[in-house]
Order: structure tokens, then C-alpha cells, then sequence
């Protein structure tokens, strides 16, 4: 059995918070076990001997037929999520927050291609390290920046989901 986390596009369906028991509930009726979440943001750690390739159709499914509404998520593996960690290029500090981007393999060069239309903020930056992409920006600014307005373009949303570094810790440690 391999562990994964599922990284929920989003908590909110038809307008409601998507409670996580419930999600949890949804993925051991889909036959993953072990299955706990991580904070309220829509992580969801898991085990499966099922095929790593028919995972995310098969809780995408899942999930919108208990929620009647599609639910996106991507899935990663353990050996992923912490190299999540071991490639971040930026070091946490006071004044900043570090976001990882979980995406399909490849998109982390379509976020940096967008990232570099934009003129950065003061300490803000972003990379792509280890095959994911990476975003620093200012505490307080992480709305207001001009890449936040990129990634709200419908265009792009259904294609990644970001997380806190900090978050990403702690689905690691989930997961050992």
C-alpha cells in the first residue's frame, strides 16, 4: 500500500464548506484506507494498492457524487509531497510567506511563464525547483500582488491548487 495525499482544488461546493469528515468518509467508501485530513483547507492523506494513474478520477468521481457538483483535487505521493519540501528555494521568514503549487507535471512552467509578465513586488519571487513551482511574497500582500490577479483567471484555476509551506510540513509529517 502507497501513501498519497489529495490536495482539494477547493473546500467550497454549490457555495458550502466541504466538511473534511465528510470528504474523509467519501474517500473509505472509495476504498482508501488510513485516511485522515490535514487542517480544513482540503488535504487529504491516504493508502491504496490501487493504480497511482486511476486515483484522481476515481475521488473525483467519488467526491462529486456525494457533493452533486464536480471536485477537482490533485494527487501526490509521499516521495512527492517531500520533495515538495526538499526542493523549496526560499527560506520561511518573519516578514514573507513561501507557497508551493500543486499541479500537473509540467504546468509549474506555465505558472513561472506567468509569473514573469508581471513587474514583482519588493521581496516578492518565485522558481521552479524539483518540478514544482514556488511563490515568496510579502505578508499582507499575497491578494494584492499583480501575480495574485493572474491566478485568478478562469483560464488557469482548475489547473493548480497552492498551499502554504507550512501546510506542506505538516501533510509531510502526516504522512511519516
Amino acid at each position: 500500500m502507497k501513501k498519497y495525499c489529495a490536495f482539494l482544488r477547493g473546500v467550497n461546493v454549490n457555495g458550502k464548506a466541504m466538511k473534511m469528515e465528510d470528504a474523509r468518509g467519501v474517500f473509505e467508501k472509495a476504498g482508501m484506507t488510513d485516511v485522515a485530513t490535514v487542517l480544513a483547507s482540503g488535504n487529504i492523506v491516504f493508502r491504496t494498492d490501487k493504480p497511482r494513474g486511476a486515483l484522481r478520477e476515481l475521488l473525483e468521481l467519488a467526491l462529486a457524487g456525494h457533493y452533486k457538483a464536480p471536485v477537482n483535487l490533485f494527487v501526490k505521493s509521499s516521495d512527492e509531497v517531500a520533495a515538495m519540501l526538499a526542493s523549496a528555494p526560499f527560506a520561511e521568514d518573519a516578514d514573507s510567506h513561501v507557497y508551493v503549487f500543486v499541479c500537473e507535471p509540467g504546468f509549474e512552467k506555465a505558472l513561472l511563464a506567468e509569473y514573469e509578465k508581471i513587474i514583482p513586488a519588493e521581496n516578492e519571487s518565485a522558481a521552479v525547483c524539483g518540478g514544482f513551482f514556488y511563490w515568496q511574497c510579502a505578508k499582507g500582500m499575497t491578494l494584492d500582488s499583480g501575480f495574485s490577479k493572474i491566478l485568478g483567471r478562469k483560464d488557469l484555476k482548475e489547473k493548480f491548487t497552492s498551499r502554504n509551506i507550512n501546510t506542506i510540513v505538516k501533510v509531510s509529517a502526516k504522512m511519516s
